[in-house]
């Protein structure tokens, strides 16, 4: 079979950008290498193809580098742009993801330009991948591509709005999260509903208020959980004992880290700095839990979990309490039944845990539910069809995609491929912890590791 590429990259987001960047900086002479991903940038992806300031990374500066080895390397780029000339030490701010999705545009096209390999951008969205002779048969809507290896970087799934009526309401009454301009096009006045109180909901809020909304913001969430905030400075609980963690099931787990935490206050150190020094173990403890402790947290932990581990940005924070305290932001703790329109509002129709009907009229609800982690529900033509073919199998509780501990396809007879690699959101059955640059970026090396000096 003919080959047009040796390392062909489904998805052009930052997982793929990243691998990208690494592939580039270590390659041999003449590998020929392709990003596949039809948004217009390579780098952004859902997270950073935002525009707007007021949307900003929730790790502090310092600690988004692209590259493990080298990790002021984001500040480095920041030092050298004209905005935050005079700005001081950046390391611990929350600057705007547009920053962030610049950064990494750049450092695609300096490896690009630096490198003896070569680098293709093409604006094809993957539908299927076939084995044929010995290689990878990519194909989109009109037409095909040979490669030896695929590295498959397609990101998160945005999950549709769960409610019946959902599917007879367009914009602007139902907005995406993601709808920056839907967003900062609504009324000053207007009554919203917002679906989901995770992170795509804190970008949602904090547009409306940049755009001088002043009308109500109704929240709907089943646990009524928002999410928490950092602190200044980022301690870390350097007494904390992660490894005797690693020998204890969940229930034990959860009872030592409530008990870490009392002793942590004791001595003057917030929560999050016991959250801090789990950080770079998460994968370590997610894979020492067996499959029915994995269940439990799914089923009971991990919605809290979510809170304290992804915390925001202080500044958002803030926003959210003084937004809260004033009554505009109201929260409703109850499911999403049905959405209809009526003729001078949406109607919202929501139960909550004891079976009490609520309904809210509002001018537009937003579906803020987050990405979808089934990769069964996920509605991408490319996976369905790996799936299908028993080219790949779900990953554990269904999950992202099988792998093994090093990223590459698990097929549906559990047997690992190495011309087909997996990265990013699609690896979070395996690893959990596969969704933040601090895990993307040494995943994009591992893969150039592997995969950079291998003959065509």
């Amino acid at each position: 079979m003919h080959r047009d590429h040796d390392i062909a990259i489904v998805g052009g987001g930052a997982a793929g950008t990243l691998a990208a960047i690494h592939l580039l900086r270590q390659a041999r002479p003449g590998l020929r290498i392709a990003i596949y991903e039809p948004a217009p940038r390579p780098g952004e992806g859902v997270a950073y193809s935002t525009r707007r300031p007021e949307h900003l990374l929730n790790v502090p500066a310092g600690k988004m580098s692209a590259l493990p080895e080298e990790p002021a390397d984001f500040l480095h780029w920041l030092a050298g742009r004209a905005e935050y000339a005079g700005a001081g030490d950046l390391s611990g701010r929350y600057l705007p993801r547009r920053d962030y999705a610049a950064y990494l545009g750049q450092r695609l096209e300096e490896a690009r330009a630096s490198s003896p390999a070569t680098l293709e951008l093409h604006r094809h969205r993957i539908t299927a991948l076939q084995r044929r002779d010995g290689g990878l048969r990519l194909q989109w809507d009109g037409g095909s591509a040979g490669a030896a290896r695929v590295l498959l970087a397609t990101g998160n799934a945005l999950r549709p709005l769960p409610a019946r009526g959902a599917g007879a309401l367009a914009a602007p009454q139902l907005l995406q999260a993601w709808d920056s301009e839907g967003l900062a096009a609504i009324a000053a006045q207007a009554r919203v509903c917002i679906v989901g109180t995770g992170l795509s909901m804190v970008d949602v809020v904090l547009t409306l208020e940049a755009g001088g909304h002043r009308g109500p913001v109704h929240l709907l969430s089943r646990h009524g959980l928002l999410p928490l905030a950092h602190v200044p400075d980022s301690p870390v609980d350097a007494g904390l004992d992660v490894d005797a963690l690693l020998a204890l099931g969940l229930r034990a787990r959860l009872r030592a880290l409530r008990q870490r935490v009392a002793a942590a206050a004791a001595a003057g150190l917030p929560w999050q700095a016991v959250m801090e020094r789990l950080r770079p173990q998460v994968q370590a403890l997610w894979r020492s839990l067996d499959a029915a402790d994995q269940r439990r947290f799914l089923r009971h932990v991990v919605r809290y979990w979510d809170i304290h581990r992804h915390r925001i940005a202080p500044e958002a924070g803030a926003v959210l309490r003084q937004l809260a305290g004033s009554g505009r932001l109201q929260l409703h703790r109850a499911r999403l039944d049905r959405v209809a329109a009526a003729p001078r509002c949406v109607q919202v129709g929501a139960r909550d845990r004891h079976g009490r009907e609520l309904v809210l009229d509002v001018d537009h609800v937003v579906n803020a539910t987050g990405v979808e982690l089934r990769v069964q529900a996920m509605r991408n033509p490319l996976l369905e069809q790996l799936l299908g073919e028993g080219l790949a199998m779900p990953g554990a509780h269904g999950i992202g995609l099988a792998t093994d501990a090093d990223g590459r396809l698990l097929d549906a007879a559990g047997q690992a491929r190495g011309e087909l690699r997996v990265i990013g959101s699609l690896r979070i059955g395996e690893a959990w912890e596969s969704l933040a640059v601090p895990e993307l970026r040494v995943q994009a090396r591992d893969v150039a590791r592997a995969w950079a000096d291998l003959p065509a």
